[in-house]
């Protein structure tokens, strides 16, 4: 008996890192130190030197049940994506530059060409994010979970100066709410998602008129990453009061996170355009329109509040950075929370 026969194939894992390399090497900054197969990943800090008071920022995340849907339509190429984004924009929304990110994939048996494909995504993630992946995990977990089963998630590590954290601290009355465009579900919600429609090839690769795709195609659209806005809008001399990244919890739970006691928000919901794929599961599984609010991000996926003043700046350089900012609402004084009107 050996290890083999258990479950565990360890040449295919050396296979599986052999195929991921070239991929890895897209993400590379000139901090990273040594390569890829060590024990830890390495990095050097003497950038960050020049900084008044720097901080370390962490944040980690997985994909949630959206990855049952990449196993259904058997696509592993965005699924990477997605981890990436769950982890770099909860850094980016406190003023954070990503430095690095780690991966970490559990599976029923480790195919490498689709563990090569999974870090793929990975690795454009940290591509779209500027920062490095130096160094991850596969495991393999036979008897634990079916064999073409695996669940994928990781953490990133960035840095900021103390002075330009985003804390929302300095909020006032009449500050302006920004909205960048997301680019569908994103990663949140899936549960719901997979209750609404049925989870099958068939119905996953139906075309909708009104999706102008598939569901599938709809569903998987990797989440946007909104590190480069953000760092547009920094470079651009804006300093950004408050951030609210819309994740898990939607509206109602994330934006109230960016506000101090005695602010409040007020999102205008008519004032950006809800994506088709919001409008269609809110119809199919006839969830109510405060259910969609308080799960998805109906089409916002980062908000920021700024002063009056720097409206103008701030959506010119998110949309140098190719994203696509609303003008949402406003900060009022009042009782901390979110208004929908």
């Amino acid at each position: 008996m050996d290890y083999k026969s258990s479950g565990v194939d360890i040449e295919a894992g050396y296979e599986s890192v052999e195929l991921m390399k070239k991929f890895v090497k897209r993400t590379m900054r000139p901090e990273v130190l040594g390569g890829l197969g060590g024990f830890s990943g390495a990095f050097s800090l003497a950038k960050i030197k020049d900084m008044e008071e720097p901080v370390l920022l962490s944040g980690t995340d997985g994909c949630g049940t959206k990855v049952k849907l990449a196993m259904i339509l058997d696509k592993h190429d965005t699924i990477g994506i997605d981890a990436v984004a769950m982890c770099v924009n909860d850094v980016a929304c406190a003023g954070g530059e990503p430095l690095f990110f780690l991966d970490y994939i559990a599976c029923g048996k480790n195919y490498p060409e689709k563990i090569a494909t999974i870090v793929s995504g990975v690795a454009e993630g940290c591509v779209q994010s500027e920062c490095a992946l130096i160094g991850g995990e596969t495991a393999e977990h036979p008897g634990l979970m079916p064999e073409n089963d695996y669940d994928l998630a990781g953490f990133a590590v960035g840095v900021v100066d103390k002075k330009d954290i985003i804390t929302g601290a300095d909020l006032k009355d009449g500050d302006v709410l920004i909205g960048m465009a997301s680019s569908g579900v994103h990663s949140n919600g899936f549960s719901l998602v997979r209750k609404i429609f049925r989870m099958n090839e068939e119905t996953l690769n139906t075309h909708f008129d009104e999706l102008g795709t598939t569901l599938g195609e709809a569903l998987l659209a990797p989440t946007r990453i909104y590190v480069k806005a953000l760092k547009e809008v920094k470079n651009a001399g804006v300093r950004i009061k408050a951030c609210s990244h819309i994740t898990g919890g939607g509206f109602y739970e994330n934006i109230p996170r960016m506000l101090p006691e005695g602010k409040r928000a007020v999102v205008e919901k008519g004032s950006y355009p809800i994506p088709p794929i919001f409008i269609m599961m809110q119809r199919e599984g006839n969830v109510a329109e405060e259910m969609m609010y308080n799960t998805y991000n109906m089409g916002l996926g980062m908000i920021v509040a700024v002063d009056p003043a720097d409206v103008d700046k701030t959506m010119e350089a998110m949309r140098k950075a190719g994203d696509t900012p609303y003008v949402v609402g406003k900060i009022v004084d009042g009782e901390k929370g979110v208004d929908l009107v």
